[in-house]
């Protein structure tokens, strides 16, 4: 049958008719993609351009850098352009993208060149790559350039590579979603001619340049990473294709090995081999073992094989099942693999006379894919290795429950006996031996099988109570029996590892998806600490800690079971070298290996975040961490939380630097506003003492002594100013904290009336304030001077005569101090508008700067209250603080 005939993988097609479906609705984007700049890349797309202009499209040319080549200019000519839209910054005029005018044009293709490009302040977006994804949610079609050092995950290798930090990145997702990307390569000595004539930079800068960026080392390093990034892409739509489409045939597009280990002596060998051939053909190589059974675990001599072929680069992983050479073929062809690497057999078993060995099969179903079956080391010269596992017990629980099965079975068979037929007693052996597969291990299951033919023999067949049988047709019934329940035993086996291996994976896919949703919902580090330790302590069996480092770098916050107090100082020291090295170490490793715990660093984007420590339980969970399947998933946790500890650790950088500059902007805004107030004072003061100098001792001593009374008030107000400022300033950006004490407002309101006395004379102060009133949580300092400013307020802004009503009240966890007057109330609008700085109402002639109830308002946020204001029932104003009762 041809390839093409095949039936396809549904959930490939089903994903490959998903992705058709939504690009439908989206542009395509084409990238031209180069090693460095001056390869060519502009130029390139300017000349596919101008072939589709001839062919009538649509196009428009939305922003082009030709940098002042010529040849780049000429392709420019006649094509349709679009003005570029000007931004003012800092006193410069900026030529930016015109996201609009395109969106409002809409043509069937537009140029952007220079996708990594950062745009102005003022755009709509930050990053041009983001001003062609929203092109490309339009569904325009966008052809734009890329410089290989421009891509997100290579930003560390070309710093390493160039010594130069590129600060302009495209996430690399921006580059698997391009529908088509075209490799613009250029040799590095044609480069660097094109260098020194001047063609990529002006002389001056391509001097410098020439002797740094593009040193012939670096173009040639530059130009493997854009080459490989261009073949992984292709490998990927290879990979894609054929799974969407049912091939099932390896397509040798590039050398892939693979190589199969198991327990014996001679794997190490393979793995050596492999690693040659591989190294040889400038191959990717992998390493696979078969485990046979379900249960259980990897031998000792296998996970150190697989150890091996891990630390020689290779990846490794484990299937289950009992067909080893289709196991191997599938996983090859799932993977495009072009050369399998297994061991010689050097003995035959039983079995295999009559359906081949697994390397027999292996040659015979590979197909097109080459075998390489190599002599390992003989095993009898193999040195003896000492176990590393504990020695497993005899299965007596499992053979005990096979036997209760076979004698259920046997006593059902009793009753039935003198009503059915002896066939009937057979199909209840069968569902006997059925239940034992599905519930004990296949070996347990076999023999169970066996058991139940000799049962069926001596209990049933005549004569009864013998294993001698009076007809030789019975011996074709037992061995037909015997048959049947191996096969079913074995089917029973099959079916029951592959749903052990479907629940495995199922649960893993859980276990990330229940941490990422903590973690996606959790703040803090302590808490993201917490719920990973949960997670990793649930799925690996093993005690966790956590070490976090301070800021001098040293860990220092340990995070330990409650039955823990602290950590051993050589458990620190191991922990240390793991985060100042970022590399595993420990248990299970070739580190610290005599360590009892295994230490896995937490990688952010910038540094280690810290170290994570598991110590294992029970020998099972030793054998799991052990298992590669197991070990990627506890990566994937551990990179997880690393994220997550990263992100809030961004995050609460970003918080501080938010409020540096909102204290900036506070600042500015502050002194900016109060300019022509603080310039009122200090010209009356300025004036009087002008007036002063100026008079002399011919000055009349009530002349002086008015011009001395000037200075002294108005010095005395702008100091009341500078002072509000400042306390306002402190209290918006939380620099300042109240001291927060139980204190009664009794004192608290007669200090402010007392300091209030002269102002408070033509007016009737009355207080509504129950005699059992508690004491309530606040700063007596600030707290006073909010009342200060509001009784103050209440005397200015009311004609004498007025009454003054200060209340309070306590209930519902809060306490509310109220301040209200029968005067003419509050100006119209909105009265939160009076709670803003610098906010007069409309009373032109009051005297003050409007900082009284912005500062009122600050201090009682400060305290984790409220404060309102509106009209009284006596069309009065009225100020309410409500203060929360906490100690």
């Amino acid at each position: 049958m041809r390839d093409t005939d095949k039936r396809p993988d549904p959930d490939a097609l089903l994903d490959m008719v998903r992705r058709e479906e939504e690009q439908k609705h989206r542009g395509q984007l084409r990238i031209f993609l180069g090693m460095a700049p001056g390869v060519g890349k502009t130029y390139a797309m300017l000349e596919a351009a101008r072939l589709k202009m001839a062919d009538g499209e649509n196009l428009l040319a939305g922003i082009v850098e030709t940098h002042g080549r010529q040849d780049t200019e000429a392709l420019l000519y006649n094509m349709p352009a679009l003005p570029r839209q000007r931004i003012e910054y800092k006193g410069h005029i900026l030529e930016e993208f015109d996201l609009n005018a395109v969106l409002l044009k809409r043509p069937a293709l537009v140029l952007v060149d220079e996708l990594a490009h950062t745009n102005a302040p003022g755009c709509r977006h930050p990053k041009r790559w983001q001003d062609v994804e929203e092109l490309l949610e339009n569904g325009l079609d966008v052809w734009t350039t890329l410089n290989v050092q421009h891509l997100e995950s290579l930003n560390d290798i070309v710093a390493q590579i160039t010594g130069v930090r590129v600060r302009e990145t495209v996430p690399d997702a921006v580059l698997e979603r391009a529908n088509s990307v075209i490799l613009v390569d250029l040799p590095p000595e044609d480069l660097r001619q094109r260098l020194t004539e001047g063609k990529v930079y002006l002389p001056r800068q391509a001097e410098w340049a020439g002797e740094n960026f593009f040193r012939q080392g670096n173009l040639n390093a530059l130009r493997e990473l854009a080459l490989r990034q261009t073949a992984s892409r292709v490998n990927t739509e290879v990979l894609v294709y054929r799974k969407g489409h049912a091939i099932e045939t390896t397509w040798p597009t590039a050398e892939r090995i693979l190589v199969c280990v198991g327990p014996s002596p001679s794997s190490a060998t393979l793995v050596r081999a492999a690693k040659r051939l591989a190294d040889g053909l400038q191959a990717s190589w992998q390493a696979l073992y078969i485990q046979q059974q379900a249960e259980g675990a990897p031998t000792a001599r296998a996970l150190s094989n697989l150890h091996l072929a891990q630390e020689l680069g290779a990846q490794t992983h484990v299937l289950t099942g009992p067909d080893v050479a289709r196991l191997i073929v599938e996983f090859a062809r799932q993977h495009n693999v072009t050369r399998i690497v297994i061991g010689k057999p050097l003995g035959r078993s039983f079995f295999d006379i009559f359906r081949g060995s697994p390397v027999d099969r292996l040659v015979r179903e590979s197909g097109e894919i080459d075998v390489h079956v190599i002599k390992g080391q003989d095993p009898g010269n193999a040195p003896r290795q000492p176990p590393v596992r504990r020695a497993r017990s005899f299965p007596w629980r499992e053979y005990a429950a096979a036997g209760g099965i076979v004698a259920v079975a046997t006593g059902i068979c009793f009753a039935m006996y003198p009503y059915f037929e002896l066939a009937n007693l057979i199909m209840v052996y069968l569902v006997g031996v059925m239940a034992a597969s599905v519930w004990l291990s296949r070996r347990v299951s076999m023999a169970a099988s066996a058991v139940t033919v000799l049962a069926f023999d001596f209990c049933f067949v005549p004569p009864r109570f013998s294993m001698a049988v009076s007809d030789v047709a019975y011996l074709v019934t037992f061995i037909v029996m015997l048959l049947v329940a191996l096969v079913l035993s074995a089917m029973a086996s099959r079916i029951k590892g592959q749903a052990d291996s479907a629940a495995k994976l199922e649960q893993q896919a859980s276990d990330l998806s229940d941490l990422s949703r903590d973690l996606a919902t959790t703040r803090g580090a302590d808490n993201l600490v917490a719920a990973a330790r949960r997670h990793i302590a649930r799925v690996f069996g093993a005690t966790v800690f956590v070490l976090l480092p301070s800021p001098a770098g040293k860990l220092e916050h340990v995070f330990l079971a409650e039955d823990e107090e602290t950590l051993a100082d050589k458990d620190l020291g191991v922990a240390q070298w793991v985060f100042d090295n970022g590399k595993p170490a420990g248990l299970t490793t070739q580190t610290l290996a005599e360590s009892d715990a295994l230490y896995l660093p937490l990688p952010g984007t910038e540094a280690t975040l810290g170290v994570v420590g598991l110590t294992p339980e029970n020998a099972d969970a030793l054998d799991a961490l052990e298992l590669p399947d197991r070990r990627r998933l506890l990566d994937a946790v551990i990179q997880q939380t690393a994220l997550a500890l990263d992100v809030d650790r961004l995050e609460e950088r970003a918080k501080a630097t938010l409020l540096a500059a909102e204290r900036e902007k506070l600042r500015a805004a502050l002194l900016s506003t109060v300019t022509h107030d603080f310039k009122t004072p200090l010209a009356a003061i300025a004036g009087s003492a002008e007036s002063l100098l100026a008079l002399g001792d011919t000055a009349a001593s009530a002349v002086r002594r008015s011009l001395e009374e000037n200075i002294v008030q108005e010095a005395s107000r702008l100091e009341r100013l500078v002072d509000n400022l400042l306390r306002i300033a402190a209290l918006e950006s939380g620099s300042a904290a109240p001291d927060i004490k139980l204190i009664p407002l009794e004192e608290v309101i007669g200090s402010a009336l007392d300091r209030l006395k002269p102002l408070l004379a033509g007016h009737a102060v009355r207080l509504e304030i129950p005699g059992d009133l508690p004491p309530i949580p606040m700063d007596e300092v600030l707290m006073e001077q909010v009342l200060l400013n509001l009784i103050e307020n209440a005397a200015k802004h009311t004609p004498p005569g007025t009454e003054i009503v200060l209340s309070a009240a306590v209930g519902d966890g809060v306490a509310r101090i109220g301040i209200s007057d029968n005067g003419p109330g509050l100006p119209s609008g909105d009265p939160e508008k009076l709670f803003e700085r610098f906010q007069r109402g409309d009373r032109t002639t009051t005297a003050g700067y409007g900082l009284g109830l912005a500062i009122c308002r600050a201090v009682v946020k400060a305290h984790g209250g409220t404060i309102t204001a509106g009209p009284t029932a006596r069309a009065g104003a009225s100020f309410v603080i409500t203060l929360p009762l906490y100690a």
